[in-house]
């Protein structure tokens, strides 16, 4: 279990291609319960977009992640399934992969942020 879990009981969750599954779990974000379920899913090109809203919505109902990354090519998969989130915790942050660059305009988060702090004319 990492430092970081044991202290707050708090986790982030990653959704992504191989790329940035890695990069995380080398940053020190990996966990494997005592029921061996992980806080992380490698995305692969077989996998079906029913799988990773499944994946999605096991980490939304876990208590134990604050924080879900997810590439952003992947919540595309299943935009209206991360839209309909909007609650603070866990929060679904959406991040660019090699592959395809992050495109604000599609940002669940930013989306809600514009239309709350912008005026009409700056809006997406």
């Amino acid at each position: 279990m990492s430092l970081h879990s044991e202290e707050t009981g708090s986790l982030m969750a990653v959704i992504g291609d191989e790329d940035t599954c890695v990069g995380f779990l080398l940053g020190g974000i990996g966990e494997v319960g005592e029921d061996r379920e992980t806080n992380f899913m490698v995305v692969e090109k077989d996998t079906t977009p029913g799988q990773i809203e499944a994946c999605f919505k096991k980490f939304l109902r876990r208590p134990d992640i604050a924080i879900i990354l997810i590439n952003q090519g992947y919540a595309d998969l299943i935009r209206p399934t991360v839209d309909a989130h909007d609650l603070a915790v866990p929060t679904v942050l959406e991040i660019p992969s090699k592959q395809q660059p992050y495109e604000a305009s599609k940002d669940s988060i930013l989306k809600r942020a514009q239309s709350v702090f912008s005026p009409p004319e700056r809006r997406f």
